[in-house]
């Protein structure tokens, strides 16, 4: 039987890297292809152990770019498809939205077409190599816009995005459905909470809080810090795309989370005791003192928060570690990756 070969777009990034790794333990027959444009978020190192192995390939390349496209496809004829590749930070959008429709909705559309075009025959039936084919669309919560005080995002929710991010998120989706319900495309989308863990890129908001911390810089929080998310560790959000990408029936869709609601403001001062015992601020005060309210961005969002509970029925899938045992992992790994600056503040 040949080998299953999986093209991981953005696979150079924080979750898709952490998949990258998973799927390279899981799946000890499959031929793994990261295709990443290597852009500023991206990190090559995090393929070190992998660049030796007769089942790991890169492609350095644009998603939005046919051409590119076209001949990995072509090259590898992959039987999954699994697309991280997203511009995702918000004040970026903010700031570049143009930069965020190329990528997140040309992107995904130029992937869907190379689908098609290799998985399908001309009568619109899966092709007998490809009959397991499948195109996974990682997306996020963010696509539903924004909750109240009550309430969670769930897999029938309605889309109503707030940023020029999630409203490149959301546009990618309803690619991804149309491709499905009009050409038959074996897709997948699940819609994620915000992920923390390992390796994220330091414009986030928990390596950005540590990082401050140690500088003795400020902590910006936007607003009054009341923001609520619903924080999913990385490494429980790869074994749930494990588990929709081998288990889910085509054309489904699901939304994962970590049901761990917390406030921006807290999950700063969550972490500012940790690292007030594992590095103690040499001059004797708390971290928490650094904390520094700054004007709210535009449109930014009060709270999320995912129903887990179609995952959890279909798939039998729930996260695994608690929110404090995760976010310890994630402070000491970041305190080793900062450990430089630490007694180093002025």
């Amino acid at each position: 039987m040949p080998r299953e070969t999986l093209i991981i777009t953005g696979g150079l990034g924080f979750i898709g890297a952490h998949f990258v790794h998973y799927a390279f333990r899981k799946m000890r027959d499959a031929t793994i292809v990261v295709v990443d444009k290597n852009t500023y978020a991206a990190d090559k190192s995090r393929m070190d152990n992998l660049i030796n192995s007769d089942r790991f390939f890169y492609e350095e390349g644009d998603i939005s770019d046919a051409t590119f496209v076209d001949q990995t496809f072509a090259k590898y004829k992959p039987t999954k498809v699994i697309n991280f590749a997203a511009e995702s930070h918000v004040d970026n959008s903010i700031a570049s939205p143009k930069l965020f429709l190329k990528t997140n909705i040309e992107g995904t559309f130029t992937l869907l077409e190379a689908a098609r075009k290799t998985w399908l025959d001309d009568s619109r039936q899966l092709k007998p190599e490809f009959l397991q084919a499948r195109y996974y669309q990682i997306s996020t919560d963010e696509v539903f816009g924004s909750l109240g005080a009550k309430g969670a995002f769930s897999e029938t929710s309605n889309y109503a995005p707030n940023s020029p991010y999630s409203a490149s998120k959301a546009a990618a989706d309803h690619w991804v459905r149309s491709y499905h319900r009009t050409y038959g495309v074996p897709v997948l989308i699940s819609h994620c909470s915000n992920n923390f863990g390992p390796h994220q890129h330091s414009e986030k908001l928990i390596p950005t809080i540590i990082r401050n911390a140690l500088k003795g810089d400020a902590i910006p929080i936007y607003g009054k810090g009341e923001n609520i998310r619903d924080w999913l560790y990385v490494t429980d959000h790869c074994q749930a795309i494990y588990t929709v990408l081998t288990n889910a029936q085509i054309g489904e869709n699901y939304t994962i989370g970590g049901n761990t609601e917390r406030s921006n403001l807290s999950i700063c001062k969550a972490i500012t005791s940790l690292l007030d015992t594992k590095a103690p601020n040499p001059n004797g005060t708390s971290y928490a003192q650094q904390i520094t309210l700054v004007t709210d961005r535009p449109g930014h969002d009060f709270r999320y928060a995912t129903n887990t509970s179609k995952i959890k029925k279909d798939l039998g899938w729930q996260p695994q570690e608690s929110f404090e045992s995760a976010l310890e992992k994630t402070v000491d790994h970041y305190l080793e990756k900062y450990n430089h600056l630490i007694g180093t503040r002025p």
